[in-house]
């Protein structure tokens, strides 16, 4: 079950903000290479302490304890108590077994960084990662058996219902097991692999904090595995004092656990199904020290500067709830709480220097965008909406409340707004390089643009979309993926910018349908040009056409001839792989510096993920897989969406059926409102 609940807005005071960004400078050992994967959070305002009281205090020394160099991380399990009561404050983290220290260490400090973010004044939190979880709380929570909060996830595939018994009784039987041994284990954590057919195989996880008793372990493990949803083909049961997951692939470290496997009798196989998590990534191999301290301290020290730039102008903003379409009770927020902050228009003027033409860095689909520099000397980026623009309050609310709730590496990240009169503004954080566009389509800027570099814009694109449909807080359907909308920092790494049409779905939504259809077009998917049926596949679709864009540096809207036949980048990327010539598409200026085996998985996986039906297209959990396993068989791509087969300049058709028509054109401007047919 995906959580929806809305994140607690950043914390308003001077003096939290300050430990935050000093806590993140002084423990700058090495972190992730890659974000923890966020799950869950919940902090319930029972119980909420004031920024000057003794709790807040004893809370900083409680986490700074738990993510000290001292802590530890070997065993994956750390408490702490700090304070005397009434204001004594008791945490724990908690890592998965199979991670190394680092990663461990790594977790734990983004964890202990983002609760003051997530649960700004309350005095219990529990934050849950695919990686660890951080708890603390103003009673005793240590030794303590608590099952009563529960997270519980599954992948939507089904097991076939002539295989679930089978399957089924190999879930329970190989996590029983596995309850068994950890409860008794001083780690108080098991991994199992299973065969259920010879080409398929059952991973398995349990895992209880270490300060539980044999039987308390045990009895908490036992009611985990008894809620698992073993109807499907994988899912797990997280409670604080224990966990239990199952999946059809890999998404723990086997090198680092001994997994003794469970048999059962040869039966036919279960489909192939696309895994709907991420696997994780493997641990002990953290990124280079010194670009891992820059990656955390430079972001965390512009925003802080760019807070005590604007703390002289905080002004409190009119209360407006936010409609998404259609209207979700769950998706309504203020955007004075949504987590950012609101700038007065003067120190945004007097920042771009009135807006001048000097400052402009481009223009966008609903307005002009600038650089400003604020007198600290911190740089951002100002989209100013047009007056006229189709975006109203509507769409710039949407924006405000939808990127202010994302916190993600290939995110662009929003700093604050400003609606003052007619003006509507954004102020986000500067990209310095521009858009990927302005390199990948410039004959002599692309050259910038190696193969392996271009390799790496798209795993951190993948990753960047991935979160906006799985890992966020909220389900986002980004609705205009392109390379305008792909900004890139000063290491080229790529940051997904724009969501002004971004759409919110609800707890267990998964597609919608609309009759304003927004995006651009060459970048759409069949279903939604057509009849403004859009889903995660969309996005998907919008992707596999950035990829081909990517590889070959052409743009897909315009036309390609090969054969006689005239198409846009898709279709004649299909000839070519149909003819057995898929390197044609490579970019000359690549020249002979790039692996064959790994640009020609590339343009497969594109092809899959532009497929005209969309249920063939791959989830992003899984592109991600196909992109950095290359052990993963990838299915035979069939003709995708949007196949041209005009000849000598006719008109085209959309799609693959002789009864359609075309409904694009061959530009890429952005739209806003068409009525699908």
């Amino acid at each position: 079950m995906k959580n929806t609940n809305r994140g607690a807005p950043i914390m308003s005071s001077c003096a939290s903000f300050t430990f935050v960004f000093l806590f993140t400078f002084l423990n700058s050992f090495r972190v992730f290479a890659q974000d923890p994967i966020y799950r869950y959070h919940r902090c319930p305002n029972t119980t909420t302490f004031s920024r000057k009281s003794t709790y807040l205090t004893n809370l900083r020394t409680l986490l700074s304890s738990l993510s000290s160099p001292n802590a530890s991380y070997p065993t994956g399990f750390q408490n702490a108590t700090a304070g005397e009561f009434p204001d004594r404050v008791t945490g724990l983290f908690d890592c998965r077994r199979d991670l190394s220290p680092e990663f461990c260490r790594g977790c734990v400090l983004y964890s202990v960084n983002e609760t003051l973010y997530r649960c700004p004044n309350e005095r219990e939190a529990t934050l849950y990662y695919d990686e660890c979880m951080l708890r603390y709380s103003n009673e005793n929570i240590l030794s303590t058996l608590n099952t009563g909060e529960v997270v519980k996830l599954w992948n939507p595939d089904n097991v076939t219902s002539n295989q679930l018994n089978q399957f089924r009784d190999l879930v329970l039987s190989t996590m029983n097991q596995s309850a068994i041994e950890a409860a008794s284990s001083s780690r108080k954590f098991s991994a199992k692999k299973a065969n259920f057919t010879a080409l398929k195989s059952l991973y398995t996880l349990v895992q209880c904090t270490p300060d539980l008793t044999t039987q308390d372990c045990l009895s908490c493990l036992q009611q985990s595995i008894k809620k698992l949803p073993t109807e499907h083909v994988g899912g797990r049961y997280i409670m604080q004092s224990c966990n239990s997951r199952f999946e059809e692939y890999p998404f723990y470290n086997e090198s680092a656990v001994r997994t003794p496997q469970a048999q059962l009798d040869p039966a036919p196989p279960l489909p192939l199904r696309r895994p709907i998590s991420k696997t994780t990534p493997p641990p002990g191999k953290g990124a280079n020290s010194s670009v891992m301290i820059i990656a955390v301290v430079v972001p965390v020290t512009a925003v802080f500067l760019l807070f005590v730039a604007v703390s002289s102008v905080w002004a409190k903003g009119k209360k407006t709830v936010v409609e998404t379409e259609p209207v979700l009770a769950e998706d309504r927020d203020d955007i004075t709480t949504a987590g950012s902050l609101q700038f007065d228009f003067k120190a945004i003027e007097a920042a771009t220097d009135k807006f001048s033409e000097s400052k402009k860095l481009g223009q966008g689909g609903f307005g002009q965008v600038y650089k400003g520099t604020f007198p600290s000397g911190v740089q951002v980026a100002v989209k100013r909406l047009s007056k006229t623009s189709g975006q109203g309050e509507k769409e710039f609310e949407n924006e405000v409340v939808v990127v202010a709730k994302l916190q993600h590496r290939n995110l662009v990240r929003l700093l604050g707004f400003c609606l003052e009169g007619e003006e509507k503004i954004l102020v986000y954080e500067f990209v310095p390089n521009k858009s990927l566009d302005y390199f990948l389509f410039d004959p002599r800027k692309k050259r910038q643009l190696d193969w392996a570099r271009r390799y790496k814009i798209i795993g951190g694109i993948s990753r960047g979309i991935l979160y906006l449909h799985q890992d966020s807080r909220l389900t986002i359907i980004h609705r205009d993926l392109k390379a305008g909308n792909i900004l890139l920092d000063a290491d080229m790494n790529p940051k997904v910018a724009d969501f002004g049409m971004a759409r919110i779905f609800g707890m267990d939504q998964t597609e919608a349908n609309t009759r304003r259809v927004v995006g651009t077009y060459g970048y759409m998917s069949p279903e939604y040009a057509m009849y403004g049926h859009f889903s995660m596949k969309s996005d998907v679709y919008s992707f596999g056409v950035l990829v081909l864009e990517i590889i070959s540096g052409m743009k897909n809207s315009s036309l390609y001839e090969m054969d006689g036949n005239v198409g846009n980048l898709v279709s004649y990327t299909w000839r070519l792989w149909s003819n057995g010539s898929p390197l044609e598409l490579v970019d000359s200026s690549f020249g002979d510096n790039y692996q064959t085996s790994e640009i020609t998985r590339c343009i497969h996986i594109a092809l899959l993920c532009v497929q005209e039906n969309a249920e063939d297209r791959p989830t992003m959990s899984a592109i991600l897989q196909m992109l950095t396993t290359s052990s993963i068989a990838l299915t035979v791509p069939k003709q995708p969406g949007f196949f041209f087969r005009g000849k000598h300049g006719q008109v085209a058709e959309v799609g693959t059926s002789t009864d359609k028509l075309a409904i694009c054109s061959i530009d890429d401007a952005s739209i806003t409102s068409v009525a699908p047919r």
